[in-house]
C-alpha cells in the first residue's frame, strides 16, 4: 500500500492514538501512522465479541460444576492452556488436571499462588467467578 493511501478513519479502538503502518513510497518501505480504518475496527470488534462469548460460556461451565474457577479466569484474561501453563510455570498436563473442580479444591497454596501471580489476581479472586460468589471452596 502506498503511504498516501493508508486509511485515517479515526477508529474508536485506537482511543485517539495512532498506529505505525508500513507503506511504500517510491518503491521503498516507510513507516507512517494511521488513526485506524473501519475494516480493522470491525474485525477487532468481532474478535472481542467472540472472546467475550467464550468467557461467558466458561463462567457457565464453572457454575455448572464442569470446571474449576481457573477455567473461567483462563478465558477472562485471554489465555489458552499453553500460555497460562507457561505463565504460571506448570506443565500443560498439570493445568488440564487443575481445571477439574475436585483437583482444584485440593491444590496447595503454593500452586494457587502460581496461577494467581500469572493472572495478577489474588488467590481469593482466583477461587471466584466475576460475580464474586465462591465456587466450591
Amino acid at each position: 500500500m502506498d503511504v498516501k493511501d493508508i486509511p485515517q478513519d479515526n477508529s474508536k479502538s485506537y482511543h485517539g492514538q495512532r498506529k505505525i503502518i508500513y507503506g511504500t513510497r517510491d518503491g521503498h518501505y516507510e513507516a507512517a501512522t494511521s488513526t485506524g480504518w473501519q475494516d480493522e475496527f470491525y474485525a477487532t470488534e468481532m474478535a472481542v465479541a467472540e472472546l467475550d462469548g467464550q468467557t461467558r460460556a466458561a463462567r457457565e461451565a464453572v457454575a455448572a460444576g464442569a470446571y474449576s474457577p481457573l477455567y473461567y479466569h483462563m478465558f477472562r484474561f485471554r489465555h489458552d492452556e499453553t500460555s497460562l501453563a507457561m505463565a504460571a510455570g506448570v506443565w500443560k498436563w498439570q493445568l488440564r488436571r487443575h481445571l477439574r473442580p475436585e483437583i482444584f479444591a485440593k491444590l496447595p497454596e503454593k500452586t494457587l499462588q502460581k496461577y494467581a501471580g500469572a493472572l495478577r489476581i489474588s488467590i481469593s479472586e482466583l477461587k471466584r467467578t466475576d460475580a464474586g460468589s465462591p465456587i466450591e471452596e
